[in-house]
């Protein structure tokens, strides 16, 4: 995969209007009209990008969408709250309205891009989290624009293209979330490259299934039970739960084998599974982490989610988790700090090993400045 321009490759920024693509889709709580936000992560996360603009004599224009509102302006997802944060830490910064407020934008309509270029010398996407997505701001400004990758898309460039590549061995990737259907491609891009697989969550059930294993009432995929099956037969194994935690039949919390009674549903994996998966995390040089063991936020259905999370923040190996409920979970158990990297796009870092390359990344190499 090529490389992505830099904010260097800009080069003389003074007295230009510069557009940031930026991922300000934070977390907010209240009434819709009095919206506070919960977690500005994602704004401070901006900051190294915005600040080599703003010494570098630029004006810097930011634009983030907010949730989903299909298109249509809605209070609960105004900028507003943002823009207020936004103005403390980087005063004089200008940030506009919810990109997702215009439908031209999900559509990538190419009149939705001329507004958004229009008075504008310079583009820099810093949006690792939408840089999968085929939207008029990703991919429109490069077309036009002397473009570059901001602080934070390029270290993820970086981390998850060497650990795709080159990464220190053993590498073991720990997959969880509820359906295996989303992340079928994914396992089978890194069963060639991972030397361990580690399963839980929610899609372990339709791999138990794959087995002969009986699993009650829990989140199960049938019509991939056979691709299931078929991918443990591949060269490189994959470690599935040993014990279950959930509620049976009457809605009781219960700890049960790999065999669910009738009625039953699995929410979390056992203390056997935690300590068994945490001893291979443990040997491990490399780790890559994405998506709960569990119903974390059920404290009920924690307790497999934190003891992964406790092995990846106290392993030696170079550990990157992909953002999303994994960072969420992170986040929860205040380990956020203990890892190497957290990813600011879960489902960016998923496509990002998939493919090797994503369309915001490829319309970055595609802009007029590089060579």
């Amino acid at each position: 995969m090529a490389s992505v321009p830099t904010l260097e490759d800009l080069g003389d920024i003074r007295g230009k209007t510069v557009l940031v693509r930026t991922d300000f889709n934070v977390p907010m709580s209240g009434a819709d009209d009095a919206r506070v936000i919960t977690d500005d992560f994602r704004i401070r996360a901006a900051l190294p990008t915005i600040n080599f603009l703003l010494d570098g004599g630029a004006k810097v224009i930011c634009a983030s969408h907010l949730g989903r509102p299909n298109g249509e302006p809605t209070a609960k997802y105004s900028m507003q709250p943002v823009r207020e944060r936004l103005q403390q830490l980087a005063p004089g910064v200008v940030l506009l309205e919810n990109l997702r407020f215009n439908p031209g934008e999900e559509k990538y309509d190419p009149e939705f891009v001329k507004q958004l270029v229009e008075g504008v010398d310079m583009y820099v996407d810093d949006a690792f989290g939408a840089a999968h997505r085929d939207h008029a701001s990703i991919v429109g400004p490069p077309k036009t624009l002397p473009s570059a990758a901001g602080r934070l898309l390029q270290r993820e460039v970086e981390i998850l293209g060497g650990m795709r590549e080159k990464p220190a061995r053993p590498f073991v990737a720990v997959l969880g979330g509820s359906k295996v259907s989303d992340k079928l491609a994914v396992i089978k891009v890194l069963q060639e490259r991972v030397d361990a697989l580690i399963i839980g969550g929610g899609m372990c059930f339709t791999f138990l299934a794959a087995k002969g294993y009986p699993v009650g009432d829990s989140l199960c995929e049938p019509d991939y039970i056979e691709t299931c099956r078929q991918l443990m037969e591949g060269n490189v194994p994959i470690h599935l739960p040993e014990d279950i935690v959930g509620l049976d039949a009457d809605g009781v919390y219960a700890t049960f084998g790999v065999r669910l009674p009738n009625g039953a549903k699995g929410l979390d994996i056992g203390p056997g599974s935690a300590a068994a998966f945490t001893d291979i995390i443990m040997d491990a040089r490399t780790v890559f982490w994405n998506g709960p063991m569990g119903m974390f936020e059920d404290p009920r259905f924690a307790a497999g989610t934190r003891t992964v999370a406790q092995a990846v923040a106290d392993t030696k190996a170079f550990t990157v988790v992909g953002g999303g409920d994994s960072a969420a979970a992170l986040a929860q158990f205040k380990l956020d700090d203990e890892v190497d990297h957290v990813s600011t796009g879960g489902g960016a870092s998923l496509e990002f090993l998939e493919l090797g390359d994503l369309p915001g990344l490829a319309a970055l190499r595609g802009a007029p400045n590089v060579k």
